[in-house]
């Protein structure tokens, strides 16, 4: 497992013990603990690739120091994994949840571990040209599955508030930009004002997953198509537009902000356009309405909150990769793009 290009050796801020972890795994079947490593991945999450006489698989915990309210709810990311495992949304198996922290420090799950590939930048330049359309719309027919989804039918239907979504998020992120404030970032402040005045009239209520971009799923070694969607944190009941938007930020960012396509020849590049994407995701919805500047501009000052925390987490020094300081640095970039497509509209 050492030679797995996807981990490193765990980072010094994220070791624990693990004679109580080897002695969890043994408790659910799982054999002993034979090796532990890091995913490269994990901004929020410290995630670890466990192998065991039984297998591999995926742990994913809650970092070590103070936490911000409700912050890095690994129980609730259990939770929604294991309800989804019963519709034809594609995500990996829930395999067991520890809430007791003194095992390896804080609450933690175990997932299974799916073997297929990761993009981690939008304009998928490891891939041909002819192939690049076909796992946008393979990660857009992955998120149309889970807002078909009725959040009741599989128990969640207290997984969140329904209605009300966007002024609840709205309040909610600039609670926490509050809470996490290292430095000055104007246009957070002034989107905070903007946007409860311009909330869409709309409501209605599915299962959002939060952070749904292209790094977040994983697909099939060879057909354009996601075997499993990662990365639960943020998961709740909400609007469906708010999930759309977030999943079309690449489109409105620069290439240097945060890997984005904007200004980039997608038709040179063979990537659908934001319009045909979001056509194609209503299509399959069955969708009258796509996203308006009011949900770009929202989901954009959601993560440049959510960049301002992992700047934040970076400073104290528990955050969970090494690239935190430079991710986070980013919330000034995006959220300045944010009013920018605020005040466009």
């Amino acid at each position: 497992m050492s030679a797995l290009p996807e981990t490193i050796p765990v980072r010094e801020a994220h070791r624990f013990p693990t004679e109580a972890l080897d002695a969890f795994l043994a408790a659910q079947g799982l054999g002993g603990l034979k090796e532990l490593r890091q995913m490269r991945g994990g901004q929020s999450n410290p995630t670890f690739l466990v192998e065991t006489p039984e297998g591999e698989y995926v742990l994913r915990k809650q970092p070590p120091g103070k936490l911000l309210p409700s912050a890095h709810a690994v129980d609730r990311e259990f939770r929604v994994l294991n309800a989804l495992r019963r519709t034809d949304v594609p995500v990996p198996a829930a395999v067991a949840f520890c809430a007791d922290p003194a095992v390896i420090g804080t609450p933690f799950y175990l997932m299974e571990r799916l073997r297929g590939r990761v993009f981690w930048d939008p304009a998928l330049p490891d891939l041909p040209k002819e192939e690049r359309a076909g796992i946008y719309f393979g990660m857009n027919e992955a998120l149309a599955r889970l807002h078909r989804v009725d959040p009741a039918t599989i128990g969640l239907s207290d997984f969140g508030k329904a209605g009300n979504y966007f002024k609840r998020q709205t309040d909610r992120w600039s609670s926490q930009w509050s809470a996490s404030k290292t430095r000055d970032n104007p246009s957070i402040d002034r989107l905070a004002e903007w946007l409860p005045a311009h909330i869409p009239d709309s409501d209605e209520t599915r299962i959002c997953h939060g952070d749904f971009r292209l790094d977040n799923m994983i697909f099939h070694p060879s057909e354009p198509r996601v075997i499993g969607i990662i990365d639960w944190e943020l998961a709740t009941l909400g609007h469906p537009l708010a999930d759309l938007a977030y999943n079309c930020i690449a489109y409105n960012t620069a290439p240097t902000a945060y890997r984005g396509l904007y200004g980039r020849d997608l038709a040179e590049l063979g990537i659908p356009s934001q319009d045909d994407y979001v056509r194609r995701y209503c299509e399959r919805t069955g969708r009258p309405d796509g996203i308006t500047p009011f949900h770009l501009a929202f989901a954009l000052f959601r993560l440049a909150v959510i960049l301002e925390g992992v700047l934040a987490r970076a400073k104290a020094g528990n955050a969970s990769s090494d690239e935190a300081s430079e991710k986070g640095a980013l919330g000034v970039v995006l959220a300045d793009r944010a009013w920018e497509i605020a005040r466009g509209q």
